[in-house]
């Protein structure tokens, strides 16, 4: 089939899920356009800022849209390009756009809580601390997976038969995102300050784009990965205690331009050559030792349905909202451009497979180096096209980090808050400080990613799905206790629970297998996933049993107020 009509297919699809679909969960579970929003009722300076729809959904879509879209369709194709079609399209209307939109709207209708504060109100303090620690361990494995992607990308060296080799892209790469840290903070001060509108911040954002791409370039910067994650882990300490406004609100908006150009161009590339589909569309329920179910549903999250949507919409986004109305185009809007870029993904690997067989390499080589191609036949030379599109990869990567190192220091403080904090003791204080939770986050995150990525994705993609899961539930219970309908949902959170226990149990066995048959166990990678995957099922499985029960008692009545529709 000619890649062309997927792609029209898919935008045809997505669409219209946001006219018809989306409009009628607006309509179905209410908005009100004249409430005053936690943005404006709370405003700090900090965390809670009144912002600008499209400023907001840059911040979404940036902090969403991180190396998920790009490497789990791709590895997912081993299956056929038709199952994974299917799944990001289904996937991302009725699984993830839903899971989405309920997570902010859930946020916005409370005070612009976090999800786990939110199960606190609907289920109770013993599911809100189950929700926190599982949150913050899935924070961690976050950290870690992009941490090192991020530092792999930017290693400005590489040694082939035993000679060390410069590598230009990703130390231009590195230079550029540098940069855009420095001049997000210059950006940040300016729109604070100078009070421009969105058009003038628009024209000067494509600007210091088009000079950071320019300066990147001509001055790369080469050091070891190793250098690489220590900056990394220095700027997620910054960006995790430093007012939205000043750095990730600046920085995700200028990111969005690289990432929004990155589709265009790679849409632009699928028009003018057309490749056709040279993957099988289906090759079988097992390929390579792994079944279909649950592997296609766990290794395709981002682009279909993502548990750490959730921590971006109800830890950040929510509490940057400035109307009601401006929900569905930050969340489920989103959401469904995530599902195109995945799409995309798709079908560059199949474009380019050879005698239905998928192109060796990473994720990240196939899709930057063919992006790159589909620039060249523009006029752009291959240096530039390949330097811009290390950048969009890191940027996926970075602009998730720099989110989920936020959301995971607010968990740990969130796990220790209590009510009267006045009477508490000196230790719960102390944890509960925003610099020690960001160290103590960081510290736990840079262990886990000493393991490497490879080891990390796997057990990341479980936990990923059964957040999703256990969003769903505790979402359901929401929407019940407020007197909305949540029918919706139901479908949803059942097929990932069993999704992701099913894959979890399978991680666990293969674990075991290497202690008790290969004789191959490792510690330091293959304990601590061990120990962690226990600590995720244990943990989810006391979230759900504690949140069914809240769904399926008899409802005496309704949380009647600002989060009620009654």
């Amino acid at each position: 089939m000619n890649s062309l009509v997927i792609i029209g297919i898919a935008i045809v699809v997505l669409v219209s899920a946001y006219l018809f679909y989306g409009k009628w969960l607006v309509k179905t579970w209410g908005i009100d356009e004249d409430a005053e929003t936690p943005a404006t009722t709370l405003e700090d300076g900090n965390d809670y800022v009144p912002t600008s729809k499209f400023v907001v959904f840059c911040h979404q879509f940036s902090s969403i849209a991180g190396a998920g879209p790009v490497t789990g369709p791709i590895i997912a194709a081993m299956f056929g390009w038709l199952p994974a079609l299917l799944w990001i399209l289904i996937g991302g209307v009725f699984f993830g756009a839903v899971h989405d939109f309920g997570s902010l709207y859930a946020s916005v209708k409370n005070e612009g809580k976090s999800i786990g504060l939110v199960i606190e109100k609907y289920i109770g303090k013993k599911g809100k601390s189950l929700f926190l620690l599982f949150e913050w361990i899935f924070s961690l494995l976050v950290i870690a997976a992009f941490a090192d992607i991020v530092a792999t990308t930017f290693n400005g060296f590489k040694v082939v038969e035993g000679v060390t080799q410069k590598v230009t892209p990703n130390a231009a790469a590195a230079s550029i995102s540098m940069l855009f840290i420095v001049v997000a903070i210059l950006f940040g001060l300016f729109t604070r300050y100078c009070k421009t509108n969105g058009k003038i911040n628009f024209v000067i954002g494509l600007v210091l784009l088009f000079g950071m791409l320019a300066v990147g370039i001509a001055f790369p910067m080469y050091f070891s990965k190793t250098i690489w994650l220590y900056v990394v882990f220095a700027y997620l300490f910054l960006a995790s205690v430093m007012p939205m406004w000043l750095l990730m609100q600046p920085r995700d908006y200028l990111s969005s331009f690289l990432l929004i150009s990155m589709i265009i161009g790679a849409g632009f590339g699928l028009v003018v050559q057309h490749p056709t589909m040279n993957l099988p569309a289906f090759t079988g329920f097992e390929v390579n030792g792994k079944m279909l179910f649950p592997t296609l549903f766990v290794t395709i999250a981002c682009g279909s349905v993502s548990g750490f949507h959730s921590l971006v919409s109800s830890g950040t986004s929510s509490k940057q909202v400035k109307n009601q109305r401006d929900m569905l185009a930050i969340s489920f809007g989103a959401m469904l451009v995530e599902s195109l870029l995945a799409v995309i993904a798709l079908v560059v690997v199949a474009s380019v497979a050879v005698n239905g067989k998928l192109p060796t390499g990473t994720p990240f080589v196939i899709f930057s180096t063919n992006i790159a191609g589909f620039l060249t036949k523009f006029g752009i030379p291959n240096d530039i096209a390949m330097c811009f599109m290390t950048m969009c990869i890191s940027a996926l990567a970075l602009t998730s980090l720099d989110s989920v190192a936020r959301i995971g220091r607010m968990a740990f403080q969130e796990f220790f808050i209590k009510e009267n904090m006045e009477q508490a003791s000196f230790v719960r204080k102390l944890l509960v400080n925003k610099y020690v939770a960001t160290v103590a986050t960081l510290i736990a995150g840079y262990e886990l990613s000493l393991g490497g990525y490879n080891n990390i994705w796997p057990l990341f993609g479980s936990a990923n799905q059964l957040l999703a899961a256990l969003v769903l539930i505790s979402l359901a219970v929401f929407l019940k206790t407020t007197g909305r309908k949540g029918f919706m949902l139901w479908a949803p959170m059942c097929i990932m629970l069993a999704v992701t226990f099913t894959a979890l149990i399978q991680a666990i066995i293969q674990i075991l297998n290497k202690i008790f048959v290969s004789n191959t166990f490792v510690f330091k990678t293959d304990g601590l996933q061990l120990i962690v995957a226990i600590l995720l099922m244990a943990l989810g499985a006391m979230v759900a049993f504690n949140s069914f029960g809240k769904l399926f008692e008899k409802k005496k009545k309704s949380l009647v107020g600002s989060d009620s529709p009654l």
